[in-house]
């Protein structure tokens, strides 16, 4: 059964101010990302100005390896949102409440399974992407740590999904901070041994994040329990709870994006190796650019969860009309953010790019890859908004044909022809900025030909209970 519908208030994104549901809705999740990856510049930092350039290689080649065993994770807590979203704009709790329970069941049993393969699999990964041997052994260590967090950050994606999915993003910000703050105190303590802790070098960071994940994970759960929140699993219910119609619904929209994600990820893969060809100059600067790529990366990013809420609650409710303005204003918001964030790493990629590294050949570089790339940036924001509004409707399968051709047909063969052609890295920075421009256009064509207005969702009876109440911002946090 699924809790009391009188603690189930949410945000109803159905009515009122586009705008205005986007900003605030988008907000706390800005500052929940601007904290992640506060803390990931945070980290570089540290790693590069205290155990070198090395260390800083390592990183960068084990995150994108990594980032393929997330992804998985993270495509199907996709397909959690766009469903609660959308049963909870039809205001249909009970088919809200089985995928709930049926998504944690495949979440965790999958978190621990590729766990268990990231184990098994991490050094022949590392050596068919040409890592540095300098680096092979320390990169190594450093992922075998930091993958025991998969199954916990598989609990925690799904859990700030769901909470999403019925409006609430602010809920789970409270407790991200938390897990950060625990994160940020325990990496200088672990990476150099002050105060008595043991000095693990690079895998300090990685044994901090375990930590403070698993703290976080079950902080968040025990407060839903108590709080009685619609979304928290139902722990000794799970397995009668099983509902086989939803999980074919989860996979169904969940693995279109799943796939894209990996894509994304063994694409970076590739596109590692080939900088990697370069030597640890290259792999260093690739790194601390991709950090600044993070931070005007992030209104974009949050934004594209924002509208892909907000589009699924409109469909569920059969707002249609509602959905073209979500994008309309989606793109003036984050293309706005971006644009100025752009304008900021261009002009002032020397004086960022030092923030992490002292490396002079490192920053040069690093330079050139944001003058290359930086002017881009306008076009992952709008396409990331267009692919916000194909994810909610549950067309997920359109962002892995986006990322198809951007990333197969044209980043990763452009990568290697080019560095070739100009023997030298910037072929690949080049590579990447056209990917940008490629991804944006083919999402648009999907967004302006109406595709995403054709069901995906199977619509089930309305079951909400007369006393059941759909409030603006109640129920949160």
């Amino acid at each position: 059964m699924p809790p009391s519908p009188s603690v189930f208030q949410g945000r109803d994104l159905t009515t009122g101010s586009i705008p205005k549901h986007l900003i605030m809705f988008a907000l706390p999740m800005l500052l929940g990302t601007f904290l992640q990856t506060a803390y990931a510049v945070v980290n570089t930092i540290w790693v590069g100005q205290f155990l070198g350039k090395s260390a800083m290689a390592a990183i960068t080649v084990s995150f994108p390896v990594i980032f393929v065993l997330i992804a998985v994770g993270a495509g199907l807590t996709m397909s959690a949102t766009v469903l609660i979203s959308q049963y909870y704009g039809a205001k249909n709790l009970t088919a809200l409440h089985k995928v709930v329970q049926t998504s944690t069941s495949l979440l965790l049993t999958l978190g621990f399974v590729l766990f268990t393969l990231g184990e098994i699999f991490t050094p022949h990964i590392l050596r068919a992407i040409s890592t540095p041997p300098e680096v092979l052994e320390m990169a190594e260590s450093y992922m075998r740590v930091f993958l025991l967090t998969l199954p916990t950050l598989f609990g925690t994606f799904l859990v700030r999904a769901s909470l999403q999915g019925i409006g609430d993003s602010k809920t789970p910000l409270y407790f991200q901070v938390g897990s950060l703050l625990i994160n940020v105190i325990l990496d200088p303590l672990l990476m150099l041994g002050w105060y008595g802790f043991p000095k693990l070098g690079l895998n300090g960071p990685a044994w901090a994040s375990v930590i403070a994940q698993y703290l976080g994970m079950f902080a968040l759960w025990f407060y839903l329990h108590r709080k009685k929140n619609l979304v928290s699993p139902e722990w000794g219910r799970l397995r009668g709870n099983w509902d086989s119609h939803t999980a074919w619904d989860i996979i169904l929209i969940g693995i279109p994006s799943a796939v894209q994600q990996a894509l994304v990820s063994i694409g970076m893969l590739f596109v590692t190796g080939v900088i990697n060809r370069f030597g640890e100059v290259a792999t260093a600067s690739f790194g601390a650019a991709s950090r600044i790529d993070q931070v005007v990366f992030m209104p974009a990013m949050t934004f594209s969860m924002a509208v892909a809420t907000l589009t699924g609650q409109n469909i569920g409710a059969n707002a249609l009309h509602r959905v073209r303005d979500v994008f309309k204003w989606g793109v003036i918001l984050s293309g706005g953010i971006t644009l100025v964030g752009s304008i900021v790493a261009v002009s002032c990629s020397e004086m960022l790019l030092r923030i992490f590294i002292k490396d002079t050949a490192v920053i040069t570089e690093g330079s050139h890859y944001l003058h290359i790339v930086g002017p881009a940036y306008i076009c992952f924001a709008v396409m990331f908004v267009s692919n916000g509004i194909m994810n909610g409707s549950g067309h997920t399968s359109v962002s892995t044909i986006v990322t198809l051709v951007s990333q197969w047909l044209f980043r990763v063969p452009m990568a290697f022809w080019l560095s070739d052609h100009l023997h030298n890295v910037q072929g690949v920075w080049y590579a990447i900025a056209f990917s940008f421009f490629v991804s944006t256009i083919v999402s648009l064509c999907f967004y302006f030909s109406g595709f995403w207005k054709k069901p995906v969702v199977r619509r089930k009876p309305i079951t909400a209970s007369p006393e059941a109440t759909f409030g603006d911002g109640a129920g949160e946090m």
